[in-house]
């Protein structure tokens, strides 16, 4: 069962590549039939569309449904991060393996994953959960500005600030969303290298790879910036390390996996950010497919219905990703981007508007064996005009 198989759009591709592997794929989602992707019609044996999908009682409906056509479910997904407590209930509620309620919440709250990578052994950032604004000043009495304030749950960088003084923690106190939930987190100067991939049923890590991201995602939200990011051929050995031990700290099976770690600017510590128990997010599933020339839809289908994901898999390129803003005035048209690098860009289309604020209104992805020559490329899409 497949749960909101028509967004993200790469739905289509999982549920594919499912049916290659000779499962059964029924979906439910909020989109009429005949607005589905023709390559997703093909891959769903039903399609039960519902009116709301926050609504459980249409959620419960379309399961009795399917249930009472098809027999027991073997499986329920929908690889999106905003669904996991539904995911968890529904697995709960008719006893399918998978993430269950009396788990989910360790993976829902930032504040909660934190004994996990504690168990780990692994550093984490110096948090504390958002009370009020004395115990904010006592934080910040400890740790110094600046600090980061974000939502406890959720994923991207909404509603998340930096704090460099008195100053914005009084703006942040008059803007702050009433019964939102917040942490407070000791600012860390670095990068983000992400460990992602899979996990099987027996808790083996069989596939991992890795993406950097030298911008800070809160400062081109907050700014409405364009972003950049590279996915690298190779995982440093101390992201693979900490990696595999929080995997096992989660004790997380049969699963997709996308962790992100700080790496420090000064003395390249490994330091846990926060963990997803889901693909990497926007174009970074096919980033991958691009370093390392495989169909990582294909390996996870497998290695839910076959349990073998195949492999191993080489990482052969530097992928990066390029994304500008309409708002943004550039150097380079789309043409002269096409002329200049059309032999290593390999993909470009606008990006969804719910994404756009983070990951752009149009993007590039291109990759070469010249991690050098992927960053040039990235300058020359990006260059804005004085």
């Amino acid at each position: 069962m497949f749960f909101s198989p028509h967004f993200p759009s790469n739905g289509a591709d999982f549920c594919d590549r499912l049916r290659r592997a000779g499962a059964t794929v029924l979906g439910i989602g909020d989109t009429p039939h005949e607005g589905l992707a023709p390559r997703l019609k093909h891959a769903l044996s039903e399609y039960y569309r519902i009116g709301d999908m926050e609504n459980e009682d249409h959620v419960l409906r379309a399961m009795g449904h399917f249930i009472h056509r098809w027999g027991r479910i073997d499986r329920f997904e929908s690889l999106n991060e905003h669904w996991l407590e539904q995911d968890a209930a529904i697995r709960t509620d008719f006893n399918i393996p998978g993430i269950k309620r009396d788990f989910v919440e360790n993976l829902k709250h930032k504040s909660k994953m934190r004994d996990f990578f504690d168990k780990a052994g692994i550093e984490t950032i110096r948090q504390e959960k958002y009370v009020d604004r004395a115990g904010v000043e006592a934080f910040i009495a400890r740790v110094g500005y600046p600090i980061v304030i974000k939502p406890d749950q959720g994923s991207g960088a909404s509603n998340t600030v930096k704090l460099e003084g008195p100053a914005d923690l009084d703006a942040f106190e008059q803007t702050r969303r009433p019964g939102l939930s917040y942490v407070c987190e000791q600012f860390i100067d670095g990068i983000v290298l992400t460990y992602d991939g899979l996990v099987d049923r027996h808790g083996r890590i069989v596939f991992a790879a890795s993406h950097r991201f030298e911008q800070s995602i809160m400062k081109v939200v907050n700014a409405d910036s364009h972003l950049n990011y590279y996915c690298l051929p190779s995982v440093d050995p101390e992201v693979e390390k900490a990696g595999r031990a929080a995997i096992a700290a989660f004790d997380i099976r049969e699963k997709f996996f996308h962790i992100e770690f700080f790496q420090t600017r000064g003395d390249q510590r490994i330091v846990a950010l926060e963990i997803n128990m889901r693909p990497p997010g926007a174009w970074m599933t096919d980033a991958i497919n691009y370093a390392h020339d495989m169909d990582v839809y294909r390996a996870w289908a497998e290695m839910v219905v076959h349990d073998n994901a195949g492999g191993p898999y080489a990482g052969r390129y530097f992928v990066g990703y390029a994304s500008r803003k309409n708002h943004i005035r550039y150097v380079n048209d789309h043409q002269a981007i096409l002329r200049a690098f059309g032999g290593k860009i390999v993909h470009f289309a606008p990006i969804e508007k719910v994404f756009s604020r983070a990951m752009g209104n149009f993007a590039y992805q291109f990759r070469s064996k010249d991690f050098d020559e992927v960053k040039a490329i990235v300058r020359f899409i990006q260059a804005v005009e004085s």
